[in-house]
């Protein structure tokens, strides 16, 4: 399959069931982060398209939302066999656009295809209660979709963001509004080229624009509802703009993820359990990575001799040939970022491991590539165990006072994830609680579940997904009344 293959040949706005372009006619040049290769242009909404596309999408819901629940969920199943059915084309399109291996994102495809059916499945599951008030009284919530969803998306999962995201919207009867991230925007105008005509005009829409699109979008007044997966800073730039008509919002942020390692732990376990954590296959881009790690002293020296080898399985190359193991950062604002954490490491005294510097590939020499890259003897005060980098550079420390440790692994204001490695169980029951933490694994890292409630502490989400939990905050309860008296 080659690449132009897979392009999408649609570069406008799908609204209202048609493809539209910009009313201004704005555009932005999209490039292959491994190569620097220009992938075409894409349009850019502004506030104008945003009023025409919320418009379209406000129709769209009020047929939608009359369409019986299991005939909604046939249709989202649908749209599951459709994303299946095309998994390869758009594992090769999300890794020439996004930079990440081909081979990881076909486990995207997947996922996306488990989590549309998982919400289909839980239709009638939106329930609502009933309180007892006497013989000629009755009280009783239904449960109703609260109206137009726009889910603004991150370039590290594109198209299962895109496509997975829209499933408990949709199924809740909500339309939808996506807007995929302006780094890696093609497969989610591939996504609505597959779609066409599955879903009545209106309820599956997607634009294309950078920050601008994403507040205009937050702001509007028919926007029942936003959700967001993205950094700490776009969600506060979210809540501000949705408390303009005081709508809620779903925000799944960032995270500076711990792994701990108590005395009693495998090493080797653990170093693998590091790497592994750390996503250097998606080059660290990944808000759930665990990407710095606390090793209790007396296990550190075999836990280090482990760490290089597991690292070194992993190689920068370009992302669309199989054999890769770790692919490109999204842009080369982002690559001089993550270059910028690595000098500050060493000049605050952090000790190199391995990589620490761009790849020396010829082949790659127009890319954003970093190979990966391990600190030890980091301390709490350094910008790499503080600040979430979003890049392939892992942080450990050395602990042998378990309060001093805890502190530190709290004393951030992220709370997502966080693996803990022991084989005591009462050590684990007992440690976990005091974890200021959402998503917490023993002696495992890294694995999502369908169906466990996804989401972090402080200022790393506000809500939970990939649950029922997910489905049922995009609808609203209301409570009915009925006097049966004569």
């Amino acid at each position: 399959m080659k690449i132009v293959d897979v392009l999408p040949a649609k570069r406008s706005f799908f609204y209202g069931g048609r493809w539209v372009d910009p009313i201004d006619l704005s555009m932005v040049e999209n490039f292959n982060p491994s190569t620097g290769e220009s992938l075409g242009l894409v349009p850019v909404a502004s506030d104008h398209d945003v009023d025409k596309v919320v418009s379209a999408a406000r129709k769209g819901f009020h047929e939608w939302r009359q369409v019986q629940p299991l005939e909604r969920a046939r249709i989202v199943r649908e749209m599951a066999r459709i994303v299946e059915k095309n998994s390869e084309e758009l594992a090769l399109l999300d890794s020439v656009d996004g930079g990440n291996p081909v081979t990881e994102l076909k486990l995207d495809q997947k996922m996306s295809v488990q989590l549309i059916d998982f919400f289909a499945g839980l239709v009638t599951e939106m329930k609502g209660t009933t309180v007892p008030a006497g013989l000629n009284e009755l009280n009783l919530s239904i449960r109703e979709p609260v109206g137009v969803v726009v889910r603004i998306n991150p370039f590290n999962h594109p198209f299962m963001f895109n496509a997975a995201k829209a499933a408990a919207p949709l199924v809740a009867g909500n339309s939808i509004i996506v807007k995929p991230p302006e780094q890696a925007p093609l497969s989610g105008l591939r996504l609505a080229e597959l779609l066409e005509g599955l879903f009545p005009a209106g309820v599956f829409n997607v634009i294309t624009g950078g920050t601008d699109t994403g507040r205009a979008l937050s702001m509007h007044q028919d926007v029942a509802k936003v959700a967001l997966i993205g950094s700490v800073e776009t969600g506060k730039a979210v809540l501000r703009s949705a408390a303009e008509t005081i709508k809620p919002v779903l925000l799944e942020l960032g995270g500076k993820n711990a792994l701990i390692a108590f005395p009693d732990s495998d090493p080797k376990a653990v170093a693998k359990a590091t790497v592994t954590g750390m996503n250097f296959g998606w080059c660290g881009q990944s808000c759930g990575s665990t990407s710095r790690s606390f090793i209790h002293k007396s296990i550190y020296k075999e836990f280090l001799t482990h760490l290089k080898e597991y690292a070194s399985k992993f190689e920068p190359g370009i992302p669309y040939d199989p054999n890769t193991t770790m692919g490109a950062l999204i842009s080369k604002q982002h690559l001089d970022s993550v270059m910028g954490f690595i000098k500050s490491a060493k000049e605050q005294g952090a000790v190199l491991v391995c990589g620490g510097k761009q790849s020396g590939n010829p082949i790659l020499k127009n890319g954003f590539f970093v190979e990966p890259t391990i600190f030890t003897e980091v301390t709490h005060e350094m910008r790499i165990a503080n600040e979430e980098i979003f890049g392939p550079v892992h942080a450990v420390s050395i602990w042998d006072n378990e309060e001093k440790m805890l502190k530190e692994v709290n004393g951030l204001k992220y709370g997502l994830t966080c693996s803990i490695w022991t084989n005591k169980l009462q050590k684990a029951h007992q440690f976990v609680r005091q974890v200021e933490a959402g998503y917490i694994w023993v002696n495992e890292v890294g694995r999502h579940f369908l169906g466990t409630p996804f989401g972090g502490q402080k200022q790393s989400s506000m809500g939970r997904e990939e649950c029922l939990e997910e489905l049922l905050s995009f609808t609203q309860e209301k409570h009915i009344h009925f006097n049966m008296s004569k």
